[in-house]
């Protein structure tokens, strides 16, 4: 019966693996099936953030695969070590619970080990890994912000999993979205029940909000986050907070609440560049026990320049595709995947091409590209080099300032950023660019 267990077990991750491949986690390996009877297969796994993952994200995909391998009506369900009993009945007094953890359930993924640090938020991630060590003794309160999709959530989940782990007696960290703390106000408001609401926010070692700025235009539920942050500023516990933009631009945010959002550390998560996109490409691959070809981590993190959700996307429909075919991934694969047809091939472009397109366009001279030259009219043209050089070729920040007067990494990031947001912003600025990378591209 356990070999039969075993190999139905083995069956049912290789049907996940193909089937639902936008599931799949490389430590599903690690699963164990404890047994199968009177319909029910039960799987053992070795904590209580695998086993919430599962159940929240992988149930319908494991349920499908098992009753296609038994041929039965199979039901799933999840068992560890750390089980808690789900059965007790749950009072709504917040100090009746030693652990005051909130429900949301931390991904086995938004960890530290598989976190991408490059350039764009390297700044962000040591402070995270710093408040996940020192709780409410440095960068308190923390608070992070970008666009979506750039690891905001990753980094916050990781410190409370960190935060976890590490602590020496049981924790108290509350993690939930900004939606949930307005709704749960409103319904402690409406239910009379204010006071195990202020005890359930201002009584945990870690606050951790997602997405604070939808506490805009909300006046009552930012006078109650005003008095909860203080009380917890007060008796130094942590508060990490995340939005996807600066406490200053958040509309409609009391200006109290803005500067006590930034009397702590704020700092900033960017898009990522060329060599961390690759490197997120890596380790989602990784995670998901796929080994694309070097050319199609780079095809990927070509074709995807704005955040980590879109690549981890990519790199599933392309895996996805090829489990569909049961082909190998291959750069034809994934640009039948990702919707581009077979074109003739790009020439391979060198940084004296374009500075040559450059110089023509705008009419200046390499020595006052290569000079020390501040004028509008030397250093836009100058950073419109920069930039295209770290779009088309393969050369390192530090090889590109070498070919303009031995600028180091930190100016050719900074060109980079810079015309990159002018592409966003300004139309003349957005067509220049792209007509230029259209003539060194194209045959």
């Amino acid at each position: 019966m356990a070999d039969l267990l075993v190999d139905i077990w083995d069956r049912v991750l290789r049907h996940v693996q193909k089937n639902h491949s936008e599931h799949w986690r490389n430590w599903f390996e690690q699963i164990e099936p404890a047994s199968l009877d009177n319909g029910t297969l039960r799987i053992e796994v070795a904590d209580n953030s695998w086993r919430q993952y599962l159940k929240q994200y992988c149930t319908e995909a494991f349920t499908q695969a098992a009753q296609q391998v038994t041929g039965h009506l199979i039901s799933i369900e999840y068992v560890s070590s750390e089980q808690d009993d789900e059965n007790q009945p749950q009072g709504k007094d917040y100090r009746d619970s030693s652990d005051q953890t909130d429900l949301l359930c931390f991904s086995p993924d938004y960890t530290f080990d598989n976190f991408v640090v490059g350039p764009c938020n390297r700044l962000s991630h040591a402070a995270c890994l710093a408040v996940s060590e020192a709780p409410g003794k440095v960068y308190n309160p923390l608070f992070i912000h970008g666009s979506v999709g750039l690891g905001k959530t990753h980094l916050l989940q990781a410190a409370c999993q960190a935060f976890l782990k590490n602590a020496a007696s049981p924790p108290q960290v509350l993690y939930m979205s900004c939606e949930t703390f307005t709704n749960d106000f409103i319904h402690a408001v409406e239910q009379g029940d204010l006071y195990n609401f202020r005890y359930k926010y201002r009584y945990v070692d870690i606050l951790v909000i997602d997405d604070v700025q939808f506490l805009s235009e909300r006046e009552r539920s930012q006078e109650e986050f005003f008095h909860t942050f203080n009380t917890l500023y007060q008796n130094r516990k942590q508060i990490i907070l995340s939005a996807d933009c600066s406490p200053t631009e958040i509309p409609k945010l009391e200006d109290r609440l803005v500067s006590r959002f930034n009397q702590g550390l704020v700092t900033r998560i960017d898009k990522p560049t060329f060599e961390t996109r690759m490197a997120i490409v890596k380790k989602k691959a990784g995670m998901r026990s796929i080994k694309p070809p070097e050319e199609v981590v780079k095809f990927i993190a070509r074709k995807i320049d704005s955040n980590t959700r879109e690549l981890e996307g990519a790199l599933t429909k392309i895996h996805g595709l090829a489990m569909l075919d049961d082909s190998p991934i291959t750069l034809e694969l994934a640009r039948q995947a990702l919707g581009e047809e077979p074109t003739p091939a790009h020439r391979q472009v060198t940084i004296s091409q374009i500075i040559d397109a450059v110089t023509e366009h705008f009419n200046v001279r390499l020595s006052d590209l290569q000079g020390k030259k501040r004028s509008r009219s030397i250093a836009h043209p100058r950073q419109v080099c920069m930039y295209l050089a770290r779009e088309l070729t393969q050369h390192s920040l530090e090889e590109i300032g070498g070919h303009f007067g031995g600028r180091d990494h930190t100016t050719v990031l900074h060109a980079f950023r810079h015309i990159d947001k002018l592409c966003d912003t300004d139309e003349n600025v957005r067509g220049t660019v792209n007509s230029l990378t259209a003539g060194l591209t194209q045959r």
